[in-house]
This record gives C-alpha cells, sequence and structure tokens, in this order.
C-alpha cells in the first residue's frame, strides 16, 4: 500500500492478508465528501477500528498515516520504500509470504491513537449531529479541525455514513456490511447527492458543492433509513467462486449448443 491508497484502492487492499505500508502510504474513506458513504467493505474495517475511529474517519474523510493505518486496522507491518526491491524479491525467491516481514520496521507513531480518548467521548452520541455538536462544543484545535472537516462533506452522506458504521459492528461478516454498503449505492443518484459531489469535485471542479440539505440540523432521519432499507428483490446477491465458475462453465455451454 505504497502511496495514495484511497475508496477502491482500500476495497483491493485493506482486506488482504499480508498488508503492508511505506512511509509514502496515505489511507483514507473520503467518500463522504463526495456524497457517498465508504463501500469496498469500509464500513467493515471502520467499525472493527478502535473505539469510535470509524465514525471519524468516515465523517471526516481524514487521511491516515502508515501509523495510523496500523493502528486503525487498515494494514498490518511498516516497510520503509527503499526496501520494497528487496522484499519483492525475497517474495520471488521463497514464495513465502512471510519473506518480507524480516525487512519491516517498528512503524511511525500514529496522531489517530493520541487523540484515541478525545475521539471516544466525542463520537459516541446516538447520531452524526450529536457528534458534530460535540466536537465543535469543546472547542480543542483536534475537535474543531475535525467538525470543520465534517461541516465541508456532504450531511446526507456523513449522517448515512454514522449510522452504517455503526450498524457494522453487528454485522458479522464482510458480506453483510457489503450488503447495507450496495443498498446505499443502489440509490445513490436517484436519492443520494453522488451526482452534485462529482459535479464539484471532477466535472467542474469549483469545489463548491450545493449539498441539499446544506446542514446536519436540517436532515430527515427518515432519509438515511431509505437509503439503507432493504432492497427486496434487488437486494446485493453474492455468489461464491465455486458457484461463480460453475454458472460461468454453464453460460458457455450454453454458448456452445
Amino acid at each position: 500500500m505504497d502511496g495514495i491508497v484511497m475508496g477502491g484502492g482500500v476495497g483491493v487492499s485493506a482486506h488482504g492478508s499480508h498488508r503492508i505500508v511505506t512511509e509514502r502510504s496515505v489511507v483514507a474513506m473520503p467518500e463522504t465528501g463526495i456524497g457517498l458513504i465508504p463501500d469496498v467493505g469500509g464500513t467493515f474495517l471502520l467499525s472493527r477500528a478502535p473505539g469510535h475511529c470509524g465514525e471519524y474517519l468516515t465523517m471526516t474523510s481524514a487521511r491516515m498515516s502508515p501509523g495510523d493505518a496500523i493502528f486503525a486496522g487498515f494494514a498490518d507491518l511498516y516497510l520503509p520504500s527503499s526496501q520494497k526491491a528487496a522484499a519483492i524479491a525475497a517474495l520471488c525467491e521463497t514464495g513465502d509470504p512471510l519473506a518480507a516481514d524480516a525487512l519491516c520496521k517498528e512503524p511511525p507513531s500514529s496522531d489517530l491513537k493520541t487523540h484515541l480518548a478525545e475521539i471516544n467521548e466525542l463520537f459516541a452520541g446516538a447520531d452524526a449531529l450529536a457528534a458534530a455538536k460535540a466536537l465543535e462544543s469543546a472547542g480543542t484545535p483536534f475537535s474543531m479541525g475535525a467538525a470543520a472537516a465534517i461541516r465541508r462533506n456532504s450531511p446526507l452522506a456523513v449522517a448515512t455514513a454514522f449510522q452504517a458504521v455503526r450498524r457494522a459492528r453487528s454485522l458479522p461478516t464482510l458480506e453483510e456490511c457489503l450488503r447495507q454498503e450496495y443498498r446505499f449505492t443502489y440509490r445513490s443518484q436517484e436519492m443520494g447527492e453522488f451526482l452534485e459531489g462529482i459535479r464539484a469535485a471532477v466535472i467542474d471542479k469549483d469545489k463548491k458543492p450545493n449539498w441539499k440539505p446544506a446542514r446536519l440540523e436540517d436532515l430527515d432521519p427518515a432519509r438515511i433509513e431509505s437509503l439503507l432499507a432493504p432492497l427486496g428483490a434487488h437486494e446485493l446477491k453474492l455468489v461464491m467462486p465455486e458457484a461463480a465458475e460453475q454458472e460461468a462453465h454453464s453460460d458457455a455451454l450454453r454458448f456452445q449448443e
């Protein structure tokens, strides 16, 4: 995970069995800044992070340093980038996934860990608005920075992501978390603010999204429930590898016929 690892990059790395960061790693789930919630199993990882780090990371879109990523459970080991070539050579020579471990070093300190007690206190409320108000009332440099980041992001996405992370803590598997995330993304264009987030960040690049509502205070909680509600016949269906292989084989036979 060397360099920028965000969103989908987390999806293809942080669920792996051997997750290595370097001093150049910048890890984040920044979806709430474009009107989405963490997907690709992001809520599974965030809900398993220490304390209320998951709520903090998803609401603020905060970027994790290599030390933060290891502390939060998004990575396991720290490897100086100068050792990448040697690590790859060791893996190629031995075929042993543990061969690179000897080259890994003690990870840098984690600011996330430093602020854990404050995070746990201020993000313990029942919803996103309670967390935002707690941050603003605390008035510390850390809390005010977090509050400002939250207020920049989509109120709808922030509030829904908060609840998605909370609910993911009681979901036993990654697959169940993926199913919950899919409910939001399935509805994100029609009922969410993804289109406006992409307009402001990617199309016009004015970085001035017109969120509706503009404040957490004005958000109807019913919108959150409607975005996370089961999809019925359209619910995500997860196909296991063996079943997928059999289905592909059957399709091939039908094509030949």
